[in-house]
């Protein structure tokens, strides 16, 4: 047994050493020559080179990060299981204070940006249950970690990671010390960087952007972005269809985007379902309306729905149709509590 263990030991000594070193490569960043190489590009902007170096630093790789972007729930659940997660009574009932708290700003979001509040509502309870889970990672080391040692999408997060010491500054943030998702996404709307720098606005006119701590900003931003992204306001975002025949078939689309109009949609065998509520009927919709046609493995069976222009706009947010769909069926759980549309719908 023991001429087993010396014969062995110098190879297992030499993998050792070698995952020690890949190991430590990772977790020092400032060793590597395409870190370094990002350093002097960012430099070369102006950004200060010693405070970048110091963040870099802190760095660390995190294997939990790793494992959490290669099993993401909108890839490994269909609706059926996607839709618990995020239309629990919990949830909306936190939708609903939200709601009492901020109701002043997201009226004034949706008169002055154009994009229902009930929709800023929604994407505020998916994202962070309304700020109460903002992720608990350091975006530093997200970044870091995906940017460098992410192959398939390196380029996407070393992006992200360069905006991040761009933002800082702007944002009036500490690169070192705030957390996020395991992608970097940080704040109450979890914004990336490149869209915290391009879409976030001062909704409170205070001086400062701040998505992590204003819901205000927030509210704002959150509609800033779908207004950039082509929301349509009073546009319906989706519609249940029957469908017969088997023309349908050769619509049927996994990225919601556009790419018939209602008038073709009718043609095709796919009619949508009668429903009683104007702002959420196609009846109305206009012949040449855009629409795609998606299919969802529901809780009974196959669901197919019409989804027009600001369905997609909400993709631009996550680049999920089931996304889109949570998103969309925690809207409709939460006009019932719009003061606004309860009066309407009254007076109708």
């Amino acid at each position: 047994m023991k001429i087993v263990v010396r014969k062995f030991a110098p190879l297992a000594l030499a993998l050792l050493a070698t995952g020690a070193a890949t190991s430590s490569l990772a977790n020092n960043y400032l060793q590597r020559d395409d870190v370094i190489s990002m350093i002097d590009e960012l430099e070369s902007e102006g950004l200060d080179r010693a405070r970048i170096e110091s963040l870099i630093a802190q760095a660390k790789r995190q294997e939990k990060i790793l494992e959490a972007i290669a099993r993401p729930a909108e890839k490994t659940l269909n609706w059926a299981e996607y839709q618990t997660i995020f239309l629990q009574q919990s949830r909306i009932d936190q939708g609903k204070a939200f709601r009492l708290e901020h109701e002043d700003t997201l009226a004034r979001a949706e008169q002055d940006i154009g994009v229902d509040r009930d929709m800023i509502l929604a994407i505020l309870g998916v994202e962070t249950r309304y700020g109460k889970h903002r992720g608990g990672y350091k975006v530093i080391d997200a970044l870091a970690t995906l940017g460098f040692d992410y192959p398939p999408r390196a380029t996407f997060f070393r992006g992200q990671l360069k905006e991040l010491f761009r933002l800082e500054k702007q944002a009036h943030i500490d690169a070192s010390t705030i957390t996020g998702s395991y992608a970097g996404a940080m704040g109450y709307p979890q914004f990336i960087p490149s869209s915290y720098i391009h879409y976030a606005v001062d909704f409170d006119n205070d001086g400062v952007t701040d998505l992590v701590n204003n819901p205000v900003d927030a509210i704002g931003s959150v509609a800033n972005y779908f207004k950039e992204h082509g929301w349509e306001a009073g546009l319906p975002i989706a519609a249940r269809v029957r469908v017969k025949g088997d023309k349908y078939q050769q619509h049927i689309n996994d990225k919601g985007k556009p790419d018939m109009t209602l008038k073709q949609a009718r043609k095709a065998g796919i009619t949508p379902l009668e429903c009683e509520e104007s702002q959420h009927c196609f009846d109305k919709l206009p012949k040449d309306t855009p629409v795609a046609l998606i299919e969802l493995d529901g809780t009974h069976g196959a669901e197919f729905w019409l989804v027009t222009q600001n369905f997609y706009v909400i993709t631009r947010y996550n680049h999920s149709v089931l996304y889109a769909m949570a998103a969309y069926q925690l809207m409709r759980e939460l006009e019932a509590f719009n003061p606004v549309k309860t009066s309407q719908a009254t007076t109708q």
